[in-house]
């Protein structure tokens, strides 16, 4: 009877923390009291999603020269691909999708990651060495260079800490953010072209749509799906029964 209990006990207390921790996301971004935080919050989801772009390109055999991040939230990636062992259309349509799909693919590794003690250490320490990596060599803008430096700090005093419920509620809380940013920037998905200073630019899916076939609401409906499809898969390992 009373291991029965216990296990009850088990699984209920991981799918609490991640209804906890996905409430705690959703209220951030809804109510007016945690401006202070939207705004910090919103610049990593700018990183994460340039970034995104960026390490696609250099995975890809393409380069990676910086990264900039604007007052208003916006940002831009500038590599190229034309050195990509790739087809250059392939590989510039794969660098669009990076930049959509990053955030997601983070999220879900560092949900799953908190899990287990050993890969929850590894996912902290890793995501912060690229923070240090991206300010050395990618990072030109003052503002973003002093948020993405304060996140640092506190991932550092996390990691050195060793505090495993503060380490759990980090990577779910940085993870779940990360995994739900498509869908708080849903619009942008769904639109073929913008305006930034002056200047009309082509989305990320418009981008993907201009070297593959379909069209950019189609691969907006995939990069949503997918990511839809990463945040179930990451939260299901978690909840997961050890």
């Amino acid at each position: 009877m009373s291991k029965n209990i216990n296990s009850t006990l088990l699984k209920k207390k991981p799918l609490l923390t991640i209804a906890g921790i996905s409430l705690l996301v959703f209220l951030v971004w809804q109510l007016p009291y945690f401006g202070i935080i939207q705004y910090p919050l919103l610049l990593l989801g700018t990183w994460f999603h340039e970034m995104g772009h960026g390490l696609t390109a250099l995975l890809l055999g393409g380069k990676f020269y910086y990264l900039e991040i604007y007052e208003n939230g916006g940002g831009v990636a500038y590599s190229s691909v034309s050195s990509s062992y790739l087809n250059y259309n392939i590989a510039r349509a794969f660098t669009a999708a990076g930049g959509l799909l990053g955030p997601a693919i983070t999220g879900a590794i560092l949900i799953t990651s908190a899990r287990n003690k050993v890969t929850s250490k590894i996912a902290l320490w890793v995501l912060i060495v690229i923070m240090v990596v991206s300010l050395c060599l990618w990072i030109h803008k003052l503002l973003a260079l002093i948020v993405l430096s304060v996140f640092v700090a506190i991932l550092f005093f996390v990691g050195i800490l060793r505090i495993r419920n503060l380490e759990v509620f980090t990577l779910l809380f940085l993870g779940t953010q990360c995994a739900l940013s498509t869908y708080m920037q849903i619009g942008y998905l769904f639109t073929k072209q913008f305006e930034r200073n002056g200047k009309i630019h082509y989305s990320d899916t418009q981008m993907i749509a201009a070297h593959l076939p379909g069209t950019y609401w189609m691969w907006g409906i995939c990069i949503l799906l997918t990511s839809a499809f990463l945040l179930y898969k990451s939260y299901t390992f978690y909840l997961r029964q050890k």
